[in-house]
């Protein structure tokens, strides 16, 4: 196992330091897809976060670069590494990730094509990484001077995104449940432009205040009705997606009781309901 860690990790390094000369900062990753390099200060007392003013690796993403002699630094310091993550949102590229899940229960690729018909963008011809699971990434770039968060399902169910502060697993790697590669005939493309009408679904939504005239009792009956049409096997994820909507439009605590009668209605009991509107409150920063 020790030397077939080690030739992983000489694989890695080689493909890393290849991301890295098409202008990809790179980072070495363990089997599990998480940054090899754990904090060096996981037992300091909490002040203000570090992001490698410190000078040491173990800042995640913060460590990324593009110099090949800092690569080596970081593989060399993390010889067990058997992957790397390119990290997202930074020059010269930009990238967005587009990962398209297959854990979900729905089928992320068909809503994605929902999504270009309805809003009217084509998806480019671009890389795309195919995952151990079954799924895709699409590498996308952004303009310089736009931030796009990183996002889990805002989009649509099975729809994660991965930008500023997100770093996506890069082909070649290999993890506990398998490699990494990328999609035959898109090797050699370079990422693409981000459409622009994607870009805007991407950008964090306006906030509305469910007592102005922003239409968010009429968004409200739409999250509701969505979660009313779920079908067996997409009920807990749609009602997370739409949870997740209410939240970030400031119509969650108003929305909760109808959004559980719904969810009720579907098939789900009342606690999975709430408990599945508990965790989206969470990760919209407005934690019950």
């Amino acid at each position: 196992m020790a030397t077939t860690d080690r030739q992983a990790g000489t694989l890695a390094l080689a493909h890393a330091l290849s991301a890295a000369e098409r202008g990809l900062a790179v980072i070495p990753l363990s089997r599990s897809k998480l940054p090899a390099l754990r904090s060096p200060h996981r037992d300091d007392p909490p002040p203000s976060p570090c992001h490698g003013e410190c000078g040491r690796f173990g800042h995640g993403v913060h460590d990324a670069s593009t110099d090949p002699r800092r690569v080596r630094e970081l593989f060399s310091a993390a010889p067990w590494s058997t992957g790397y993550g390119i990290a997202c949102g930074l020059h010269p590229h930009h990238l967005i990730g587009v990962d398209l899940d297959t854990k979900s229960g729905t089928d992320s690729s068909a809503a994605l094509r929902e999504l270009a018909l309805r809003h009217l963008f084509t998806i480019p011809e671009t890389v795309v990484v195919l995952t151990p699971s079954g799924g895709r990434h699409l590498w996308l770039t952004g303009p310089p001077d736009v931030v796009v968060p990183n996002s889990a399902s805002r989009l649509a169910p099975g729809i994660d995104i991965r930008g500023a502060g997100g770093y996506l697993v890069g082909p070649g790697s290999r993890t506990d449940h398998g490699v990494y590669g990328t999609a035959p005939g898109t090797s050699h493309l370079p990422p693409a432009p981000c459409p622009p009408a994607l870009l805007r679904l991407l950008l964090p939504p306006a906030r509305t205040s469910p007592s102005g005239s922003t239409g968010g009792h009429g968004h409200g009956h739409g999250l509701v009705h969505f979660v009313l049409t779920a079908q067996e096997g997409q009920r807990n994820t749609r009602l997370f997606w739409a949870a997740c909507r209410a939240y970030e439009n400031g119509l969650g605590p108003e929305l909760t009781n109808a959004l559980v009668e719904a969810a009720v209605r579907t098939g789900l009991t009342e606690r999975e309901a709430r408990s599945t509107i508990a965790s989206a409150a969470r990760m919209s920063g407005r934690g019950v």
